[in-house]
């Protein structure tokens, strides 16, 4: 139990007081913002995750914004980043293509992402986090999993009291809002974090958690994807409840390692730890075009300049990868994912487009596309990259002058050595955004 944990009291989000369970308002500054649960004083497992993040810092810098519908992404051709809720209402959605979004609300003020922007206020929610507790596991440049457990003593105050001064510092003081869900495990704290936003503060206990997902549809399943959601429809799974109901033995009979995973979340199990490092999981380029592209030969030499900086990142991060990812977009909007993996770890430009072209070649079958992208995943540190290949030395002779070409364009500039193939790609009326 936590030291000195108030039972039975309610928590003030807005002034921090201690209310008897069952308040409507706070004695002490009349808001009618309290948390009451019976786990309240128990739970350690945080989600945190800021409300709308890029259009609230930009309202915060711009207060005539304050009360118009705010949409930031890119342009006609672009997609939405985020809306504010005022957005929302009519309809607007994250990663909804943009001339959707504009009919949806067309009095909507689009912004472009200032990404430089957004990454220094996140970085100041970040070290405020860290001030709470070490083990913080971020999850994007605006949320993070925290572990509380065992903080009592430094901040004199239960976890669901540290967080909720928490959220009240950072919007006073950083001018932006957020929301938590508190709960045994994170699977539950991200579902919580989700329940009452924005500016929410909801708990998932361990005694309701079965009860609370049983109704859920099965989508709301970390993990599953829209891909998998159908295909559990199409067994007539649609609710978590159902789950619950089913044997592990014949869920993993039928998904094999998921349907265990599938059989431990929909009961509430979850026992991943709040892990503080989180490496990169890839490191990909990707860019959207002005206008759809069909032709493999106008597409081969964008994938290239895509594939250079892909291998210059992972080169500057001391890194390597096995998984190679293409990524198309149709002119419809469907994304299209294509993977192989390699033998050996690989940074080098060279193997990165070898194996995206050879993905693409598949692909181009006369469908118009308006983006694509490169990545690499399943990272290792650079040192396991590209081992020498004794059966193909025309594979190691290329090593070596991508190695030297890099050492030419580190020391004069990037422009310093450029492929025939890129040449298109690179001049300034290429037609090409990225």
């Amino acid at each position: 139990m936590p030291l000195s944990a108030p039972q039975n009291r309610a928590l003030c989000r807005d002034c921090g007081s201690r209310p008897p369970a069952g308040s409507v308002r706070c004695a002490s500054c009349g808001s009618p913002r309290l948390a009451a649960h019976p786990e309240l004083d128990l739970l350690t497992i945080a989600h945190v995750d800021c409300d709308a993040f890029y259009a609230s810092v930009e309202k915060r810098d711009n207060p005539e914004l304050q009360d118009v519908p705010l949409i930031v992404g890119g342009g006609q051709r672009g997609v939405v980043s985020t809306c504010c809720y005022i957005a929302r209402i009519y309809g607007v959605k994250s990663a909804m293509p943009m001339f959707k979004a504009l009919e949806a609300c067309p009095d909507a003020v689009v912004i472009r992402p200032n990404m430089e922007k957004y990454a220094k206020v996140g970085k100041e929610v970040r070290e405020r986090m860290r001030a709470l507790t070490p083990l913080v596991e971020p999850l994007s440049i605006d949320e993070a999993f925290l572990d509380l457990t065992g903080t009592e003593r430094l901040h004199h105050a239960t976890p669901a009291e540290t967080l909720a001064k928490f959220l009240r510092d950072i919007e006073n003081e950083l001018g932006i809002s957020a929301s938590v869900g508190l709960a045994p495990n994170k699977f539950l704290a991200k579902l919580a974090s989700d329940l009452e936003k924005p500016r929410g503060f909801s708990v998932i206990g361990s005694a309701e958690a079965r009860s609370v997902l049983a109704a859920m549809p099965v989508g709301r399943i970390w993990g599953v994807g829209k891909v998998f959601q159908s295909k559990l429809e199409k067994d007539g799974i649609r609710t978590i409840g159902q789950l619950q109901t089913m044997d592990p033995a014949d869920l993993a009979r039928r998904y094999g390692s998921i349907g265990l995973r599938l059989a431990k979340l929909s009961n509430g199990e979850d026992a991943r730890h709040v892990t503080p490092e989180r490496g990169a999981k890839s490191v990909s380029s990707e860019t959207t075009f002005r206008t759809d592209i069909s032709s493999f030969q106008t597409l081969r030499p964008i994938l290239r300049d895509l594939s250079e900086k892909v291998s210059a990142r992972l080169k500057k991060s001391q890194l390597c990868g096995r998984g190679i990812t293409l990524k198309l977009k149709t002119a419809d909007f469907k994304t299209i994912t294509r993977a192989r993996h390699l033998g050996d770890p690989t940074q080098l430009a060279d193997r990165i487009f070898s194996a995206g072209v050879a993905l693409l070649e598949n692909e181009t079958d006369g469908r118009r596309f308006r983006l694509i992208g490169i990545g690499v995943s399943d990272l290792e540190p650079a040192e396991r990259a590209d081992p020498q290949d004794l059966l193909d030395q025309s594979a190691e002779r290329r090593k070596q002058a991508e190695l030297a070409v890099d050492k030419l364009r580190d020391k004069f500039g990037k422009s310093a050595v450029e492929l025939g193939l890129l040449h298109a790609v690179r001049r300034p009326d290429s037609g090409r955004k990225t």
